[in-house]
Order: structure tokens, then C-alpha cells, then sequence
């Protein structure tokens, strides 16, 4: 019912190695060790070689082993492709699905590598760059000034994830061929004989064994991901070829993708129909020097896009960014300084009033940064957080906008009025809320261990309700008094899916979490009279914390479901470990992101780990910098999935009265946990 919810951790297997080691004489160095106690010795350490750590821990790499993860593969293939267009040594790439299910991806560009590689012996160029983590010709920026490729990671994870890849080159002179399957090479590369063309070609199928049984590529969803890497680089033509067979839907077995003007043709199709405020704003400048480029377009409608409001779709090295970040944060800031500059000009004072949120909300926009080394935040590159991004797009749209604005005064009118409309339907809405909020408040009774936030208004509002008194102690010194109230709660609530009606009336917890909220339970329930804009479970990051994070989605499922409907009830993801080495820190929010930090932040250091017991352990600054503080934490929103039938049985299984169906649900899934385990 949670997504993206951390797993619950399991005991940790090091309670013994941490106790006391007593003294023993040395005459005893040479004698026998005695038997390690719980069967965990030398013999249980396993060393992942090569491209092992990817095909045992896929979801390090690619986010999982989803039909979204899939895709990647071609997402990470295709964007070496693209790297090449993008270095202006590539103009045709071709995507071609064949009738097995096999993805061929081939460019015109200079080929790799294929001489021998000097730190590998016996190892060709072409071979160390599929086999070894964190080998290519991206890191140094000779060989591309800005690429999007995972910096020497990509072509080797799909390498590992694939049962068979086939990669052929056209360099200097000769075609060369080299065959792999599951990441090991099946023979030396090969040299085929003469030829003149150039260019790389790389076709491979995903592994059953990683993604499962069946899985198989989606021809719209490639057709998709293909025609917007053309929309993203003029200079590049797409071509693309699926077999019929392969074809359930309308997607074309044959087209070619080329956009001479970019991202604008991408908006005009985009928003084809709908009514816009003003022409579009676009364009594309190359900053000198190692500044980069940035390619923008955006435009606003009174009527909204479609089923969204606005959208704003943004891209880095080619690579899309769902998650914002820098560039967009900067796409921002110019266009709001921009608008308010040119209210200054015409005397407008209502632009006091507007936000970045009301110049952006409604608008349809895309922003498409190249850069230099770009960083990102997670493996699979979804929010850009290099700082010089955002001072890129700010310097760069800066002169842009204001000239657009001047050249057409009455368009500049339209979309200035209409900005401050937003903004003041905006202030309106708060003012309401503000007024719902304080009357609420005078008229509840709010129990005593409520810590309130100051706040009138229940936007921005948060209630983080925490198990015990010492985790609400830790969590009321972390908070930000205005925005955030503390409810602690005493242990395990009542599991409402087991207990009579008469036990719930009664609870003393339940009724003071209804009060803290300000509504009623069952059909009673009014979302206008939630006293906060999110609910936040924060529970320990253990089994029982799990367990009453369980028990509180029950409630809530069983009280008021019509709250997690409209996306108010929310997870908090605190960590389990904490890493540090050399000044340098960071937080696990479980034993897979341990071992991610491992083998990425600290990569052959040995950093200090240690481990969370609960909420009330952790420093008020640590809780407040990884839980609650809203511009570095992590929540996980609840959902409920469409079929509401099958939750309401998986509640029954799980938390209802009959013991024997979650013994059976145990005996079924038993295999799962072994798995999550590692035992």
C-alpha cells in the first residue's frame, strides 16, 4: 500500500562480532580456532567479482528489475548513441526491434575502441569497456565534453542483465565482432575483414533470469524514448524499425525522427489545441568556454494540458531528469526575476505577490541542459544537483526573456495578468484555510500530548505522529515549531481490522489521533476538516516499528480512506545506518542503500557504521537533517492500487482475526524473505 516504502531491516547478524573480545595468552596463537558459533564464518563472506554485484543487486544500478528498469537498458545504450550525435561525430542512429525480442541500437559515429586496452592485458578496448564497472572515455572529457551515459557504467550493467549481447564495430579500416552473454565474454573479439563504414552497433536481449519470465520490451515505449532523444538534439536523426510480429498496438513499424527545431517542436506537439496565453518562448544558446548549452521552450494556458494543470519536462545531457533538480530550479528563478522585472517596468505592484510557483503553475515547459560532469542524485540519474546548472540556465535565459518580453508588449500583459490572477487566487486560498484552521482549533479539545505547530494555514501543515515519548522528545527538538506538530503515541495501537467496534469507541490512542486531526472516523469523515496538509507515520526503522506503521495504515485504510485517496497520508524513511569516513558522512535507509553508499561514496575506504536502535537514539540535528527537514528527507506517499477489492483481502489475510490465513500467506512467501534475507 506504500510506494517506494524502505524495507523493514532485519536483526543485525553483528550483535556478537560487537561484544567484548577477552584477552588470550600467546602461547595460544598457534592453537586450533574453535568453531564459530551460528554457523557464520570465513567460508559465509562471498566476494562479487566483475559484473556479479550487478546481476545479484540489479536494483543498485537500474532501480529494480521492473518493466521501467527494463526499458532502461535501452535508455543507457541509446544514450551512448546519443553521445556520439551529441560530439558531433554521429548523425543516424537506428533502433531496430526484431522479432525474438532483440534491441539493436546502431550509430555512424567513431566506433569504440577495440585496440588493446593498456591495463588489461590480453583484453581489447571494447571488451574492459563491457566487463569492468566504471571503465570509458567519459570521466577525463577528452574524448566528449558532456555526455550522459552512467560514466562508465551503463554499457556494462546492460552487458550483465542481458542473456546474450552482440556488439559490432566499424573502425579503422575493418569490422570487429565480439559476442557475450550474462557479462562474460564467449570468445576474444574478432576481426571480420575490410570495410569502410564506421559506427557501432550493439544488440542484446534482457535476461529472463533477472527480469522474469516473459518479460519483453514495449515497441510504444521505445518508440516513445526514441522520438524524444531527437526532439532533444537537432543535429540527430532517429530511425526507427519493429517487426511486426512484435506490434499490438498503433505504433508504426517504420519512421524518422529528426527536429530541426528542437525542443520547440516538441512543446508545439505537445500542447497541439489547446489554447495558450502567448506564442512560445523558446530557443537554444551555447555558452563559450566550459559553460555548456541549454535549449528551452515553454508556454501557458488558462485552460490547463490536458489532464494536468501545468507539466514541466526537463533533460540533462540528453537524459530525462523526472525529478527536477538544478536546472529547473534555475529555469525558475529567471523566468519569475524576469517577469517581476518587467512588472517593475510597467508600474504593475501586484508582481509583489507572485511566486515562482505561480509563474510556472501554469505553464507547459521543457528545459534541456548540456553540461560538464553533471551530478546526480541516485544511479539512475532522475534529479540533477549540480549547482552549476542552475546558474547556467538563470545567466543564459536572462537577456532572452527580458528581450521577449519588450518585443511584444501585449502578449507581456496577457501573461503578466494572467500570472497575477494565479497568485492571487493563490493568497485566496490560504487566507480560507487559514481562517478553517484557526476556527477548528478554538473549537477542538486537543490532547494534551499534541506539540501543535504554530501555523494557521494547513498548507505546508505536517502532523508526524511517532511511537513513544523518547522518539516525540527527539522529533519536537527537530521540528520546524511552525510547520510540524509531534504526536507520540504509547506503543502498538489497536489493530482495528481484529477488534470490535466497541474497543475502537474506547481506545484512548485511536481518539486522540482523531482529535489531533481534527475530523471524524467512517462515513462521517470530511477531508476539508484535516487540520494538517500531511499526515506523516515516522516510526523506528526496525520490525516493530514495521509493525505499528502497519497498524496505523490499517486505521487510517479502515477510518478514513478517503484521506489516502487524496494523497495526504505519507511514510517517513529514517535511517538505519550511519557511514562516515574523513569528514565525510552519510545515511542508510536500509542493508541494500548501506551497500549501495559502499560501493559508490566510499569505494575501497573503510568508513564507521553505526547503527540506529530507534527514533530516540538519534540527535534532534540527525533527525531533523535525514527525516524531517522537508528539503533533504525522503517520504514515501500511501496509495491505494485500483483494485480495492484485493486490498481489503490482503488487509483480512494480514490483519484480520483468522491466524491460519496469515500462516498461510507465511508458508507461500517464505521463499521471498529467505531472499530478503540472504540466507
Amino acid at each position: 500500500m506504500a510506494n517506494n516504502a524502505a524495507k523493514a531491516p532485519q536483526a543485525s547478524l553483528f550483535d556478537d562480532a560487537l561484544a567484548p573480545v577477552s584477552a588470550a595468552p600467546l602461547a595460544a596463537a598457534h592453537e586450533p580456532h574453535p568453531a564459530p558459533t551460528g554457523g557464520y564464518s570465513a567460508k559465509d563472506i562471498e566476494v562479487l567479482e566483475g559484473l556479479e554485484p550487478v546481476r545479484k543487486r540489479p536494483g543498485m544500478y537500474i532501480g529494480g528489475t521492473d518493466e521501467r528498469s527494463l526499458h532502461h537498458l535501452f535508455a543507457e545504450i541509446l544514450d551512448n548513441s546519443m553521445d556520439e550525435a551529441v560530439a558531433g561525430h554521429a548523425k543516424v542512429i537506428e533502433v531496430t526491434l526484431d522479432a525474438d525480442g532483440g534491441l539493436t541500437v546502431r550509430d555512424d559515429g567513431r566506433g569504440m575502441p577495440v585496440d588493446p586496452h593498456p591495463k588489461y592485458p590480453g583484453k581489447s578496448a571494447l571488451e574492459v569497456i563491457l566487463t569492468v564497472l566504471h571503465a570509458g572515455g567519459k570521466f577525463s572529457g577528452k574524448a566528449y565534453e558532456t555526455s550522459g551515459g552512467l560514466h562508465g557504467v551503463g554499457a556494462s550493467v546492460v552487458n550483465a542483465l542481458s542473456e546474450t549481447l552482440d556488439v559490432t564495430v566499424w573502425r579503422d579500416g575493418f569490422e570487429w565482432r565480439q559476442v557475450f552473454s550474462r557479462g562474460k565474454p564467449l570468445g576474444p573479439i574478432e576481426r571480420l575483414g575490410a570495410s569502410r563504414k564506421r559506427g557501432t552497433a550493439v544488440r542484446f536481449v534482457p535476461d529472463e533470469l533477472i527480469f522474469g519470465e516473459g518479460a519483453a520490451f514495449k515497441p510504444a515505449r521505445l518508440y516513445r524514448m526514441a522520438r524524444s532523444k531527437a526532439y532533444l538534439f537537432r543535429g540527430v536523426e532517429i530511425r526507427w524499425k519493429c517487426a511486426p510480429d512484435r506490434i499490438h498496438d498503433q505504433t508504426p513499424a517504420e519512421a524518422t525522427f529528426h527536429f530541426p527545431n528542437g525542443l520547440a517542436d516538441f512543446l508545439k506537439e505537445r500542447t497541439a489545441g489547446i489554447e495558450t496565453v502567448t506564442d512560445t518562448f523558446s530557443g537554444r544558446i551555447e555558452r563559450t568556454g566550459e559553460a555548456g548549452a541549454v535549449e528551452w521552450a515553454i508556454t501557458w494556458s488558462p485552460a490547463g494540458f490536458g489532464e494536468a494543470d501545468s507539466f514541466m519536462q526537463s533533460y540533462c545531457n540528453t537524459v530525462p531528469t523526472p525529478e527536477g533538480g538544478t536546472h529547473e530550479a534555475g529555469f525558475r528563478a529567471a523566468l519569475t526575476r524576469g517577469l517581476k522585472a518587467y512588472a517593475e517596468l510597467t508600474g504593475e505592484k501586484r508582481a509583489s505577490l507572485i511566486t515562482a510557483e505561480d509563474v510556472v503553475g501554469g505553464a507547459g515547459a521543457l528545459i534541456s541542459v548540456f553540461i560538464r560532469n553533471p551530478e546526480f542524485q541516485g544511479q539512475t540519474k532522475e534529479k540533477l544537483s549540480s549547482s552549476d546548472a542552475q546558474r547556467l540556465v538563470e545567466a543564459t535565459l536572462r537577456d532572452p526573456f527580458d528581450h521577449w518580453l519588450t518585443a511584444a508588449p501585449k502578449a507581456a500583459n496577457s501573461l503578466l495578468e494572467f500570472v497575477i490572477e494565479r497568485a492571487e487566487e493563490r493568497l485566496k486560498r490560504r487566507k480560507d484555510k487559514e481562517v478553517a484552521r484557526a476556527s477548528a482549533t478554538r473549537k477542538l479539545r486537543l490532547p494534551g500530548k499534541l506539540a501543535d505547530c504554530s501555523a494557521n494555514a494547513i498548507d505546508g501543515a505536517e502532523l508526524f505522529i511517532v511511537e513513544g515519548d523518547s522518539a516525540g522528545g527527539s522529533a519536537k527538538q527537530a521540528r520546524n515549531r511552525r510547520t510540524q506538530a509531534i504526536l507520540p503515541l504509547r506503543g502498538k495501537i489497536l489493530n482495528v481490522a481484529s477488534a470490535s467496534g466497541e474497543k475502537q469507541v474506547a481506545n484512548k490512542e485511536l481518539a486522540d489521533l482523531l482529535l489531533a486531526l481534527g475530523v471524524q472516523g467512517g462515513n462521517r469523515f470530511k477531508e476539508e476538516e484535516l487540520r494538517y496538509e500531511r499526515i506523516i507515520i515516522m516510526t523506528d526503522a526496525d520490525v516493530d516499528g514495521a509493525h505499528i506503521a502497519s497498524l496505523l495504515i490499517t486505521f487510517f485504510y479502515r477510518t478514513m480512506p478517503d484521506m489516502i485517496r487524496a494523497g495526504r497520508l505519507y511514510l517517513a524513511l529514517p535511517p538505519l545506518y550511519r557511514l562516515s569516513h574523513g569528514g565525510k558522512t552519510a545515511y542508510a535507509r536500509d542493508d541494500a542503500h548501506k551497500d549501495e553508499l559502499l560501493a559508490t561514496m566510499f569505494k575501497g575506504k573503510k568508513p564507521e557504521i553505526g547503527r540506529f536502535k530507534g527514533l530516540g537514539e538519534m540527535m534532534p540535528a540527525q533527525l531533523k537533517d535525514t527525516t524531517m527537514d522537508p528539503a533533504k528527507r525522503i517520504l514515501a506517499r500511501v496509495t491505494l492500487p485500483r483494485s480495492e477489492e484485493a486490498v481489503e483481502a490482503l488487509v483480512e489475510t494480514l490483519m484480520g482475526r483468522k491466524p491460519e490465513l496469515r500462516f498461510r500467506f507465511i508458508q507461500e512467501n517464505a521463499e521471498f524473505a529467505a531472499d530478503d534475507l540472504d540466507v
